[in-house]
């Protein structure tokens, strides 16, 4: 009897990628809204993620700029969304990373409309104080 292999993260990545953009959207409209009870089946948005943090430059061995991660899962498998900026934390490139053991892939944005979306929740982010909250403590915490 053989075994079938489990699809490799690159395989799996753009199904669970639509998935989340597709909740984040429904949220999103949810919050703006003012739908206190949010999505039915998803909650509201503030409740939608793990947790939302700056990691800092160096964190990882390979790391040379620091990013804002949006963390929506973790373990096998573990998803997440990290938003490089400029100096005026507006993103440059946002990256959607699905991990598994011992294996990882990522889609790159740069423009669209999933990245206007996301650049706009980060901006929101960014108006309550959490873009510079999060990254000091990091980089206070090192």
């Amino acid at each position: 009897m053989t075994t079938q292999a489990q699809p490799t993260c690159k395989q799996r990545i753009r199904e669970h990628y639509r998935s989340r953009v597709s909740d984040l959207r429904r949220l999103i409209a949810a919050d703006r809204a003012g739908q206190e009870d949010g999505v039915e089946d998803l909650g509201t948005l503030n409740e939608y993620g793990l947790s939302f943090d700056y990691v800092a430059p160096g964190t990882f061995s390979d790391q040379r700029r620091g990013y804002w991660r949006y963390q929506l899962s973790w373990g096998g498998p573990g998803d997440e969304f990290r938003f490089y900026c400029d100096e005026n934390r507006q993103p440059v490139r946002i990256e959607y990373w699905f991990l598994d053991w011992f294996d990882g892939a990522r889609i790159t944005l740069r423009s669209g409309q999933d990245f206007d979306m996301l650049r706009d929740w980060l901006a929101n982010m960014d108006d309550c104080g959490m873009l510079e909250l999060t990254k000091r403590e990091a980089l206070e915490g090192r």
